[in-house]
């Protein structure tokens, strides 16, 4: 038990403190492609229901190729297949320039098109919950097209997509794994780096096991809390 202690310490004998990092790193990836997400996301539930029938094709192609790839599939397209596009273009004008994508950029990306893909089909079916008569009793009252949206649609919006985007966070929290192939030393690298060195692969595969699990937990409480409060404040209206 005591040597079990040892290698989960901090400090030149233990893997504490590369584990800490792995989490950093892992939340701050998912945190970071949250907001890219769901801005494209909403932008492509707008697409979808726009009178513009590119616009709802080009939509509508953004979401059937992000979500029929696989999403490792998607990571490798972006960190590897982008950088060899943006090399050989680069090369038409300076050829001896060298490009490399960032690991966390290409991670947030790939991430965040899938993510995206998915926020949209939960977007589209809150704005189709929402009745038309929001949508004219906003321009009744004198409200231009973007105040409508933004003082009518998007409080009721926002609650009605809350479940199905807080189900989608924790599928991006679990995806985040899937950088360790490029290079990332998020969790699940730098506990399978520790349980390869210290041959002690149950324990450290389990605490990345726990680690995940701690944190689905911890967003379960707070996505939990924030539902609440866009309930009471849709009461309260």
């Amino acid at each position: 038990m005591e040597g079990v202690w040892t290698l989960l310490s901090f400090g030149p004998e233990g893997w504490g403190d590369n584990i800490a990092k792995g989490v950093l790193l892992t939340v701050t990836l998912a945190l970071a492609t949250l907001p890219l997400g769901l801005a494209i996301g909403f932008l492509v539930a707008l697409g979808k229901r726009s009178n513009d029938k590119a616009l709802r094709l080009a939509a509508n192609i953004y979401t059937t190729i992000f979500r029929g790839l696989p999403e490792l599939l998607t990571l490798f397209l972006v960190f590897y297949g982008a950088q060899i596009g943006l090399q050989k273009l680069v090369h038409l004008f300076n050829p001896d320039a060298n490009i490399e994508i960032n690991a966390f950029v290409a991670g947030m990306v790939a991430l965040g098109a899938v993510f995206s893909s998915y926020a949209s089909e939960v977007f589209l079916a809150a704005f189709r919950a929402i009745p038309d008569g929001q949508y004219e009793g906003g321009h009744a009252i004198g409200l231009s097209n973007g105040q409508t949206m933004r003082l009518v649609i998007l409080p009721q919006l926002i609650r009605l997509a809350l479940p199905g985007l807080s189900n989608l966070w924790l599928i991006l929290l679990k995806d985040t794994a899937l950088v360790s192939v490029i290079g990332l030393t998020d969790i699940l690298r730098q506990t399978g780096i520790a349980a390869r060195v210290t041959k002690e692969a149950f324990l450290f595969y389990g605490i990345a096991c726990l680690l995940y699990l701690v944190l689905a937990m911890l967003s379960s409480i707070a996505l939990g809390a924030i539902e609440r409060r866009t309930k009471r404040h849709g009461v309260q209206r």
